[in-house]
């Protein structure tokens, strides 16, 4: 008798991230993720059990910036598949900041920056954004291709 193998089912992770701008300059994120150097991203982290992306967002700023933010616009969903295997769905969100709160970050976040466009296009060039969509979120909010937050229905 043939015995089949227990069907693993595939992990898709969701996650949420933010472009958040002020003139010329985005706020990013310093993490330490262990390696020979930090990383950037932007304010970005896991959507958690019974929550949705835009109560993720905003937890997730808070936590990582110290920032509280306006939420302007979502930018869409991002697929991401890693070289690992694993698959992520982002989504990725626009804001503006509205007032530095007083408290801590994220232990695993090193600093926060503003940085410009140029200063991030220097990083990737040297692979320091944590991923690919880093840069591809900034110029989607530089070109204006954004949705209304209402697409989100929570």
């Amino acid at each position: 008798m043939k015995t089949s193998s227990p069907t693993v089912r595939p992990t898709i992770r969701s996650t949420v991230a933010c472009v958040i701008q002020q003139g010329e300059h985005f706020l990013m994120v310093e993490e330490d993720k262990g390696g020979a150097h930090t990383l950037f991203n932007q304010p970005a982290g896991h959507v958690e059990l019974g929550e949705g992306p835009v109560a993720a967002i905003q937890r997730e700023v808070q936590e990582e910036t110290a920032w509280q933010v306006s939420l302007t616009g979502y930018l869409g969903l991002y697929v991401f598949h890693t070289p690992e295997g694993e698959t992520f769905h982002s989504h990725g969100f626009t804001g503006v900041p509205e007032q530095p709160l007083t408290t801590a970050i994220d232990p695993a976040i090193v600093a926060t920056h503003w940085l410009t466009r140029d200063e991030i296009v220097a990083l990737a060039a040297a692979q320091r954004l944590r991923s690919p969509l880093v840069l591809k979120r900034i110029d989607d909010a530089l070109n204006h291709r954004h949705f209304p937050l209402s697409v989100i229905q929570e």
